[in-house]
Parts: structure tokens; sequence; C-alpha cells
């Protein structure tokens, strides 16, 4: 007899499992862009958090990295309870009382509370990342498994824009403890949705087996692909924080301008990462489009070095392209993170690499800035074009392991 791996043993018909995937996939979407309200948006008030609490630039900076570092700390802890305990009742929990935790955020007037309060706010909605993720990959066949969990990523930058530009109406009209408050209900509102949307998946949702009872932790393809995941991160975290910084001061640009190419950047980004999805539902795999997403992203690189000071078009061409490019990839990472897992330990293994993610490009964008003044722009850039080619070359003996994977952890034939 065959262990227990920890999979659904319960769930509605095929016939009705088609219909409610879409609900699921909505409820981790909206679960997911209320979480990364916080991550991405709270930066948008950061001028207006440094005035209200008399803060320092080094004392804005810990305040606004408090929500990520609470996330890097329990993001595998996170991952652990969404196996144990079930995508539904995590998420609900977590985001309920992270929102909270926001809603005491802002009615406080000590930023020590307030820091710590982002912190562990962080850290419980982190159960979005793994629980989502975990629920989408259960009612969507690997054939549109891909497609699906690139919408699901798409909400990252869909919360984070939403916030963006809420935020600072909300600030402005009831001051900062006004916005963070605003967050809260934000987060108790992803709460309801994944209460109600995060169904129980469908019955056999994969096939029992040694695989999937493997711990991510002792695990060296998945550690192996989380680093790669982490150093194509770098270049996201490096061009995110400085594609404005550059066009201004660099170029000649006005803000206005910059921002506009940076949020073609994130809508291009976002659009990006569905596509992949889909394609990678074409061939099955998704390390060696993802593989090949670094390789893409190194060229690019290099070639925004050479033309840091050509004529603005095609220079913006190949930036634009390049900060897409940074953002494409994380889908796919996600979903070859899910299966490589098997389901019965997807939460722990995308908690797994949601960490290293982060430890790994934390450095980023200091790293990248400390080049552009110590060097140039174009070395800079050269530079930061290592790192995912770094990661491609990284990937290249997981394809096989993946596709070894897949052939084990290959669902039931039931139609969903």
């Amino acid at each position: 007899m065959m262990a227990d791996s920890g999979e659904p043993q319960g769930g509605p018909a095929p016939w009705l499992s088609s219909r409610l995937k879409w609900l699921v996939l909505l409820a981790g979407v909206v679960s997911q862009a209320s979480m990364s309200s916080l991550h991405h948006g709270l930066p948008s008030i950061g001028p207006l958090l440094r005035s209200g609490f008399e803060l320092s630039l080094a004392e804005t900076g810990l305040v606004l990295a408090a929500a990520n570092g609470g996330t890097m700390a329990m993001m595998i802890l996170c991952g652990i309870a969404t196996d144990r305990f079930g995508e539904r009742v995590v998420s609900s929990i977590g985001l309920s009382v992270a929102g909270l935790l926001m809603i005491a955020a802002g009615m406080t007037s000590s930023i020590l509370t307030v820091g710590v309060l982002l912190f562990l706010a962080g850290g419980l909605s982190a159960v979005t990342i793994s629980a989502s993720g975990r629920s989408v990959m259960a009612w969507f066949p690997r054939h549109e498994r891909g497609l699906a969990l690139g919408i699901r990523q798409m909400s990252v930058t869909l919360g984070g824009a939403i916030a963006a530009m809420f935020l600072p109406f909300a600030a402005y009209r009831w001051g900062v403890g006004g916005a963070l408050v605003s967050l809260g209900l934000f987060f108790l509102f992803g709460a309801l949705v994944a209460l109600l949307g995060l169904l129980p998946p469908p019955r056999g949702t994969e096939r029992s087996g040694a695989i999937a009872l493997r711990s991510p932790l002792k695990d060296r393809s998945l550690w192996t692909l989380a680093l790669c995941a982490g150093l194509f991160c770098c270049a996201q975290t490096a061009i995110g924080s400085f594609t404005t910084i550059f066009l201004t001061e660099y170029r000649g640009f006005t803000l206005a301008a910059a921002a506009s190419a940076f949020a073609a950047v994130q809508i291009g980004g976002g659009a990006a990462r569905v596509v992949a999805g889909r394609l990678s539902d074409a061939t099955g795999a998704r390390v060696p489009q993802m593989r090949l997403h670094g390789l893409v992203l190194t060229g690019l690189l290099i070639l925004t070095a050479l033309l840091v000071d050509a004529p603005t078009a095609p220079l913006m061409a190949v930036l634009v392209l390049a900060g897409i490019f940074t953002l494409s990839w994380n889908g796919l990472s996600f979903t070859a993170t899910a299966e490589m897992a098997g389901y019965a330990r997807a939460g722990q293994a995308l908690g797994l690499q949601g960490t290293v993610m982060r430890l790994v490009s934390v450095g980023a964008g200091v790293g990248f800035g400390l080049a552009v003044t110590s060097l140039s722009w174009p070395t800079a850039f050269l530079l930061l074009a290592l790192f995912p080619l770094g990661g491609a070359l990284l990937l290249s003996p997981l394809v096989a392991e993946e596709r070894r994977r897949s052939a084990a952890n290959s669902p039931c034939p039931h139609k969903i």
C-alpha cells in the first residue's frame, strides 16, 4: 500500500470542477493582491511616512523594509502550515490577523510599534504566497497550470499598482494612519475572498508517490531552482529600483516620462507572466523556458550597457524589454517549484523559494547603486547581466529532472 502523501481526499464532481477552478483562481488573485499591496504599495507614501514620524532616510528605509523582513522570516513556516492545514484555513486566518495588525498600526503614534506591526503583518500575510499557489496548482491540470499561475503571479504587480494609486490619496485625506488602516481593510477583504473562494481541491489531484513525500528542505533540485530564481530576482530588484533614477539623472528625462517608462515595464511584465505561462503549457515544461528567459535577459542587459549613451529610441526599446524580462520568468519558477515538489509539499516548497529569492536578492539594489557610483552605468549593467546568466546556466541540469518528476507526479486520469 502506498503511503499517504497528504493529498486532498474530497472535492466536487469533475463537471463542476471545470467551472469552480476559475473561482479559485480569482480568489487566489485577490488574496495575493491584498498581500502585495503592503509590499509594493507602502513605498508610495514613504515621503509622508518620513515627514509624519520625523524619520531620517535610513529610518524610513527600515520601516519600509519591515514587512519584507517579516515575510522572509515566516514564509517557510507559512508553507508548512499550508501543507498541514490547507489553503483555505491558513489564508483566511493569516490575512485576517494581518489586517487587524495593520489597523492597529494605523492607530498608534509610535513608529517603533508601527515597525513591529508591519513586520508581523508581513509575516502572517505571507501565507498567501504558498496557499494561493498551491490551491491554483491543485485545481488546474498541467496543460493549463502555467497560464493559471501566470495570472496569479500577475496579481503581485496588480496589488502593488492599486495600492500605489490609492494610498497617497488616502494619506492626504486621512493621514498616514488612515492609509495603514486602508491596507488593513484590503487584507480583511482578501481574507474573506480566500475563505469563500479557496475551495477544497478535487479528489485525486495527484497520484501519491515517494517524490511527493520528500521534504523540500532536503531536496537539492528545489534548492537549486530557488537559487536560480534568486539570481534572476537580483536583476528584477536592481532594474526596479534604478530605472527612474537612471532616466532622470543620467538621461535627463522628466520624472513623468521616467515614471511612464517604469509603468510600461510593470504592465508589460505582468502581461508577460501570463504569456510565458501559456507558452509553457503548450510544451509542458517550465524550466527550459525559464532558462531561455534568463539568457534573453542577459543579452538585453548587455545591450542596455552598450546603449546607455545612444539615442533615446533604441535605448528605451531595449531598457523596457529588459525590465519586462526581469519580471516575466516569475510565474514559471513558481509553477516549476510546485510541480516538482508535488501537491502534498507544494506549500513548503513555494515558501522555500520565496525565502531564498529574497535572501539572495536582498542586496542587489545596494550593490547596483554602489557599482554605478564607483564605476559607471554601463559597467553596472554589465555586472548585473552576470546574475541571470549564472541562473540560466545553473538551470540546465534541472531540465531532465523536471521531466522525470512530471512523469512521476502526473495527474490521475480525470478531467478538470
